[in-house]
């Protein structure tokens, strides 16, 4: 992880043209600002890969004329003028296409769900992030937690932070909101890639 100071005087580049630069530079690389500053996470193990295709095929219910299931889409997020996370799976409006801002970024309101499976930036995931997807408003935000070998459920944000959450371990199955277009239940063990 690398971080970038917020201003740049006198032409220099913005920290939006830097993290742009450094995305197209760091192949495999997934580029973030996260509350000023920007994070560089490598490209995921296999077990991530397992996690996220098999959330994918979970959710396939979710993609049709009113929503989708879309992966590394970038949400921006108000904490700053550059600040934007890509998630790893989201559950989005049919018509993000609609919702788009700037450097492949879209309007936090398009979002049902973002969902991120924990990696090398297990704080992120579990410390910034929820505050900042809070802010933006995103109804539902799930985290696949394989370190600890749980998923954890965030719904109803309000003033910055998730009033509920749930955590959910291997051998249980959870159903998401119909916020998210309709109730869909999921298996922990599938997620985590456990079974």
């Amino acid at each position: 992880m690398s971080a970038a100071a917020v201003e740049h005087p006198f032409g220099e580049p913005t920290l939006l043209e830097v993290a742009d630069k450094l995305a197209r530079e760091l192949t495999g690389y997934r580029v973030e600002i996260l509350g000023g500053e920007i994070t560089v996470s490598p490209s995921a193990d296999s077990g991530h890969a397992r996690s996220l295709t098999n959330l994918t095929f979970a959710l396939a219910v979710l993609h049709g004329e009113t929503s989708q299931v879309l992966q590394a889409v970038g949400i921006m997020l108000p904490d700053g003028p550059s600040d934007f996370a890509v998630p790893d799976l989201c559950i989005v409006d049919a018509d993000i296409d609609d919702h788009h801002i700037t450097s492949n970024c879209y309007d936090p309101a398009a979002f049902r769900l973002v969902l991120e499976i924990t990696s090398s930036n297990l704080s992120d995931d579990l410390m910034r992030k929820p505050i900042a997807y809070a802010r933006a408003g995103v109804p539902v935000y799930v985290v696949a937690d394989r370190k600890n070998r749980r998923v954890l459920v965030m719904t109803d944000p309000r003033d910055g932070q998730y009033r509920l959450r749930a955590i959910h371990r291997p051998g249980e199955s959870f159903t998401l909101p119909e916020s998210v277009g309709e109730p869909v239940k999921l298996d922990v063990d599938t997620i985590l890639g456990l079974g």
